[in-house]
């Protein structure tokens, strides 16, 4: 399957918001949360890198990725530098991180483009009537909160919907919570048992929340994860 770049826009510095559409098929079929697989041949090597989708399901076969460019990496600077039109090898979206059924009140931890899978979920099953949700989305800097705006406006539009962002290098101008996600985790959770959570970002940040809420006692079915390096 080929994925071909409807158009990409900056949204962070060295950040990128990709749309593709999937060529030849009507409708690209996945799950909030599910990754696809990108492939192409560089310097003589086939190398593949795996994305997580960045948008809900559409009905259509186009999609969302949200992407760092890793200055010494192999596949990001090819498609920072891909133009509208350019194509590219990708496979059918598959994965498991996505929110078991039926779905509970949940905790989303993310760092970093590890937004992407939950700016999918959050589209598809954020209702009025849905399953609560808080998100706690760590970054360095407020610059680099990815999709904020969009967060904010679901949180606005959602009684159901907290949005925590939280800065480790906030300016003097900042007014909202500081510090890891760690550091906010007992006040998301606020003594509940019921509750699931879901976490993707950098492997440090992963273990060490695993690590937490293993020694508060939560079953490990209840936490769900992705995790990079």
């Amino acid at each position: 399957m080929l994925a071909k770049l409807i158009g990409s826009r900056e949204i962070a510095p060295g950040v990128r918001h990709f749309e593709f559409e999937a060529v030849g098929v009507e409708r690209l079929e996945f799950v909030p949360g599910q990754f696809t697989s990108f492939t192409d041949v560089i310097d003589g090597k086939q190398i593949t890198r795996a994305y997580s989708l960045a948008s809900a399901p559409s009905g259509t076969n186009r999609f969302a990725l949200c992407l760092n460019r890793v200055e010494q990496g192999h596949l990001s600077p090819r498609l920072f530098a891909m133009q509208p039109g350019d194509r590219m090898e990708m496979v059918q979206p598959l994965g498991f991180f996505v929110l078991r059924q039926p779905p509970r009140d949940s905790i989303f931890i993310a760092t970093g483009t590890g937004i992407a899978p939950f700016r999918s979920m959050l589209q598809a099953h954020l209702k009025a009537s849905s399953l609560s949700v808080t998100l706690l989305f760590g970054v360095r800097y407020e610059s680099h909160l990815l999709y904020g705006e969009e967060l904010e406006d679901m949180a606005s539009a959602h009684a159901n919907f907290r949005f925590w962002p939280t800065l480790t290098r906030p300016d003097a101008a900042w007014k909202g919570r500081q510090g890891r996600v760690q550091m906010h985790l007992a006040e998301a959770v606020n003594e509940r048992r019921d509750v699931d959570f879901y976490l993707c970002g950098l492997k440090e940040m992963v273990d060490d929340v695993r690590g937490i809420l293993k020694r508060q006692g939560f079953d490990r079915k209840q936490i769900f994860y992705e995790k990079y390096d």
